[in-house]
């Protein structure tokens, strides 16, 4: 949401911003609602010296009472205040709502380095990093290499859940995990704080955190409830800080989060008949930064080397590609999206995006710093550590092997235990084909019972004190002579 004082001072500024997005059709908001905002001031100072003639009548009647003097007309006048004041304030607080929708409904000012530009198509290629790898065969897409392998399952969850959802199993599911967990890891290391959000969010926080577009084409809303599925745990990391005001002492706030993520995919891109590179359900990992406004650009290119980092640590070819302006998000400053190479396209795709929304998020959700009495609004900033399921279509389609065996990059090794995913040897038996195992029958044993033992006799031996002499042999004694 933009900044309605910046606009009544320099609204020529945010009509040229306008123009740089190619949304011209947005040029007439700017006018509207300026002559809103010139209405709204109107209301609020008749409101206010409403407030104040009732505050000065009240303290008239007192003083006439004090003095016996008769308030008839002071009390009647101080009855109608009340009433009227009410009239105004609810016009002006319709009036207030309808400004905060077309002041969210104007793009955001985008930052001087990125380049004009109508679509896709034409942003800017920064550079390109890692060695992209020559194959001595022809290689296969990710869904053939799942399949053959036995580890992805795209007809059972079809059958299931429809279009857009998947089984991954065995050892590729053990890979997906160990993506997830190497990211968590990597990002402490770097000073992020790990966290698991709520999946689910209130309204008052969809609407602080993503366009009316997005809102529309990628959000799941919970029939019933005032909830809908996050479509990114940045979502609900940056909606813990709703009405809050922090220290300056207290930031840069620094997190990360893995969850599970949920997105409709309505629009020009869809959902994919097979694959995982679009769906509706994917694991995540994410990162956001909340800073003051003078450090915002600084993380913002922190946050991008930390991406590089990350892929070359996988060793997967990628390229910074910086997003022009009418690639441009309606919240976005600025936004730097890193591909990883498809050796089946022959080009590269979207595994990660990292952008700053200054403080257009935190004027939605009112999040603010304080810093030496100076009250003012935070800046935002989110990046992907890693989209596992397009990870994981990065890392089948690159490290495949001539036999259709996948081997593991070497930063994930701790976390897998195996170095490659390969064919099952046996096949697993189809349900109904089990064997009922039934458990062995014990030998009968006859308990032996225990008798008590029977008390010992104890023997007094004699003890003869000296030493001992040899036994001589006895003979018969002869009678002595007389």
């Amino acid at each position: 949401m933009i900044d309605i004082k910046l606009l009544r001072e320099n609204p020529d500024m945010f009509r040229e911003n306008i123009k740089k997005k190619f949304q011209d059709e947005k040029i007439v908001l700017v006018d509207k609602v300026l002559k809103m905002d010139d209405e709204w001031r109107k209301l609020k100072f008749q409101e206010d010296s409403l407030r104040s003639d009732r505050n000065r009548i009240s303290q008239s009647i007192s003083d006439l009472k004090k003095q016996g003097k008769d308030a008839t007309k002071e009390l009647e006048m101080a009855k109608k205040i009340p009433g009227q004041i009410a009239s105004i304030e609810e016009k002006r607080k319709i009036l207030e709502g309808q400004i905060k929708v077309i002041l969210m409904t104007i793009p955001s000012l985008i930052h001087p380095a990125v380049p004009i530009g109508k679509d896709a198509t034409q942003n800017v290629e920064v550079e390109k990093i890692g060695k992209i790898r020559e194959f001595g065969f022809t290689p296969k897409n990710h869904i053939e290499l799942g399949e053959n392998l036995g580890v992805l399952d795209f007809d059972t969850s079809a059958d299931v859940a429809g279009k857009g959802f998947y089984y991954l199993k065995r050892d590729l599911a053990i890979l997906n995990q160990a993506l997830i967990s190497y990211a968590r890891d990597f990002m402490t290391k770097n000073g992020f704080d790990y966290v698991e959000p709520p999946l689910m969010i209130r309204k008052e926080i969809v609407d602080g955190v993503v366009s009316f577009e997005d809102l529309e084409n990628m959000i799941y809303k919970i029939e019933g409830e005032d909830l809908y599925l996050i479509g990114t745990s940045e979502h609900s990391l940056i909606g813990q800080f709703i009405n809050k005001t922090l220290l300056g002492k207290d930031v840069p706030i620094l997190e990360t989060a893995y969850s599970m993520c949920f997105r409709r995919e309505v629009g020009s891109h869809g959902i994919e008949e097979k694959g995982l590179f679009r769906t509706h359900q994917f694991n995540k990992q994410e990162m956001v930064v909340i800073c003051d406004p003078s450090e915002s650009e600084k993380w913002f290119e922190k946050m991008v080397k930390l991406s590089v980092e990350f892929f070359k640590n996988l060793e997967i070819p990628v390229r910074i590609l910086e997003m022009c302006s009418g690639d441009l998000g309606d919240l976005k400053n600025r936004q730097i999206d890193i591909e990883a190479w498809s050796p089946i396209k022959k080009d590269y795709y979207e595994i990660g995006s990292c952008s700053n929304l200054t403080d257009a998020q935190a004027r939605r959700l009112n999040i603010r710093i304080d810093k030496g009495g100076e009250r003012y609004f935070a800046h935002t900033l989110n990046n992907t550590v890693i989209a596992t399921s397009r990870g994981l279509v990065s890392v089948m389609e690159n490290f495949q092997q001539k036999d259709g065996t996948v081997k593991i990059p070497k930063v994930l090794w701790k976390y897998t235990g195996f170095k490659e995913i390969k064919p099952k040897t046996s096949k697993s038996p189809k349900l109904g084909q089990l064997k009922e195992i039934k458990p062995k029958k014990e030998k009968k044993v006859k308990e032996k019972v225990l008798m008590p033992p029977k008390p010992v006799k104890k023997v007094k031996k004699r003890v003869k004190h000296g030493k001992k002499k040899k036994s001589a042999k006895k003979t018969k004694s002869k009678p002595k002579k007389k």
